[in-house]
C-alpha cells in the first residue's frame, strides 16, 4: 500500500497490483469557498464599483451572497452535477482514513469562520465604506436590508459550520473534539457536541429521538422540539456521566457548560470590541444558523422507524433508518453527511471514506435543494410521504408516525387502530 501522485495503491483481488484516486480530491477544497464567500462578494463589489457603471447596482444583492449560495446556486449545480457513484474500495480505507490532507480541510474551516464574523461585525458598524466605491463611494455604511441580508449570509456560513464541528466531533484525539466544540461556538450550539455523539446515535429512528422527524410532522413542529429536546437531552446525559465521578454538573468539566462558555467568550469579545449593536445580529445568525441545521435533521431520518424486538429493545440502527442521497456537489459542501447510514454504521470514520449503500432509502435530491422545500409542508409531504409509504411497502404501521396525525394516518393508509394491516 502506499500513496503516488496519480493516487492510493494496493493490492486487488486478483493480486494485481491497482490504483485508485479520489476524483474529489480537488473538490473538497471548495467546501472553503462557504466561510470565505463574503469576501469574494467584497472583491466583487469593488470591481463593480470600478468606474460607476450601471453594474455597481448590482453590489447590495451580494451581501445575500449566502442565501443566494445555498437556496438558488447549489440546488442548481447540484441537480445538474448528478451522482457520486463512487465508493472507495476496502484495500484503501486505512491509507485514506490517515491521510491528513482530508483533515486539514476541516481545520482550516475555523480560522475562516472566524474572520467572516470579525468583517461581519465590521460591516455592521462601520459608517463609512468608501474603500469599496460604487454605491457607497460617497460615504454612509450599510442599508438595513443589506445588513439582513449580511447576517443571513454568515447564519449560512454558521449552519455549515456546524456540521465541520459534526465532523470534528465524531473523532477520537481530544484536539479535534475541541475544534468540534470552538467550531459550534459561533452557532450558539456547543451541546450539539454531546447530544449528537452520544444522544442522538443511540436514539436515532425511534420516537424517543428529538433529532429524528416524524412521519407527518411539519418542520416547523419539528424545530422547537429538536431544539429544546437537544438541549435538555446534551445537559441530561452530562449530569448522569458527572453523577458517576460524583461531581455536580455544576461545573466547567461538564461539557455543555464549558461549550456554551466558547460561545459567550466569542460573542463578548466581538461586543467589547465593536459595541453592543452587534450582539443581536450575532444572536440572529446564530438562530438562523441552527435552524439550517435542524432542517437538515428533519429530512436525514423523516418518517423512518427502528422496529422492535421480542426482547422489547429496538433493532440495531442498519442503512434503511437513514434517507440518503449521493449527490456529488452538496456532498462536497457538506463533507459526505448526504452518506449518512454509512455514518451511522460508522460514526468515527473520516468523511473521505464514506460509502453509499444501495440498500439505503434515497432522498429526490441533494441536501441543497430539499432544505428550502422542508419549510413548505405540503410540498414536503407531497414529495416525501408516498416515498415513506414505499420504503414501508404499503405499511404504514413500520414508519415513525406524528401522534397528532396518527389516527388519520391509519385510516387512511388502510391499517387498523391497533397497529396492524387491515385486512382488504
Amino acid at each position: 500500500m502506499g500513496e503516488t501522485v496519480k493516487g492510493l495503491t494496493y493490492i486487488d483481488a486478483d493480486g494485481e497490483e491497482a490504483v485508485w484516486t479520489d476524483h474529489k480530491r480537488r473538490l473538497w477544497l471548495w467546501g472553503l469557498f462557504v466561510p470565505t464567500a463574503l469576501f469574494f462578494a467584497v472583491g466583487l463589489m469593488v470591481l463593480l464599483g470600478l468606474g460607476h457603471t450601471p453594474l455597481m447596482y448590482l453590489t447590495p444583492v451580494l451581501w445575500w451572497i449566502g442565501p443566494i449560495l445555498l437556496y438558488v446556486i447549489l440546488p442548481i449545480v447540484d441537480v445538474r452535477a448528478g451522482d457520486d457513484g463512487e465508493n472507495p474500495p476496502e484495500e484503501v480505507m486505512e491509507a485514506l482514513e490517515n491521510s491528513t490532507y482530508y483533515r486539514w480541510l476541516t481545520f482550516i474551516f475555523l480560522p475562516f469562520h472566524l474572520a467572516s464574523l470579525v468583517a461581519l461585525c465590521y460591516f455592521l458598524t462601520a459608517d463609512s465604506l468608501t474603500w469599496l466605491g460604487g454605491l457607497y463611494s460617497d460615504g454612509g455604511g450599510l442599508s438595513p436590508v443589506s445588513k439582513i441580508g449580511l447576517t443571513l449570509s454568515l447564519g449560512v456560513v454558521t449552519g455549515i459550520g456546524i456540521n465541520t464541528g459534526h465532523e470534528l466531533g465524531h473523532k477520537k484525539p481530544d484536539s479535534e473534539r475541541w475544534i468540534a466544540k470552538l467550531t459550534l461556538a459561533p452557532a450558539m450550539y456547543g451541546h450539539f457536541f454531546i447530544e449528537h455523539n452520544r444522544g442522538h446515535h443511540v436514539r436515532v429512528a425511534t420516537p424517543e429521538d428529538p433529532a429524528s422527524a416524524r412521519f407527518g410532522e411539519t418542520f416547523w413542529e419539528f424545530l422547537p422540539r429538536s431544539v429544546w429536546g437537544s438541549v435538555k437531552s446534551s445537559w441530561n446525559l452530562e449530569k448522569t456521566r458527572l453523577r458517576r465521578l460524583d461531581k455536580s454538573p455544576w461545573t466547567l468539566r461538564n461539557d455543555v457548560l464549558n461549550a456554551w462558555m466558547m460561545t459567550a467568550v466569542l460573542f463578548g469579545t466581538l461586543t467589547a470590541i465593536f459595541g453592543w449593536y452587534v450582539l443581536p445580529f450575532l444572536m440572529i445568525q446564530a438562530v438562523y444558523g441552527f435552524s439550517l441545521l435542524e432542517s437538515v435533521n428533519y429530512l436525514e431520518h423523516y418518517g423512518l422507524l427502528r422496529q422492535k424486538t421480542a426482547s422489547g429493545r429496538y433493532e440495531r440502527c442498519s442503512p434503511r433508518h437513514s434517507w440518503n442521497s449521493d449527490r456529488i456537489v452538496t456532498n462536497v459542501f457538506l463533507y459526505h453527511l448526504q452518506r449518512h447510514s454509512d455514518h451511522h454504521a460508522n460514526p468515527t470514520r473520516r468523511y473521505q471514506t464514506l460509502r453509499s449503500f444501495e440498500e439505503a432509502p434515497s432522498l429526490p435530491h441533494g441536501y441543497a435543494t430539499l432544505i428550502g422545500l422542508t419549510y413548505f409542508p405540503p410540498l414536503w409531504r407531497k414529495m416525501m410521504d408516498h416515498r415513506v409509504i414505499e420504503h414501508y411497502q404499503g405499511d404504514v404501521t413500520r414508519a415513525n408516525i406524528h401522534p397528532r396525525v396518527r389516527d388519520r394516518v391509519l385510516a387512511e393508509y388502510g391499517a387498523d387502530a391497533s397497529g396492524g394491516r387491515a385486512a382488504a
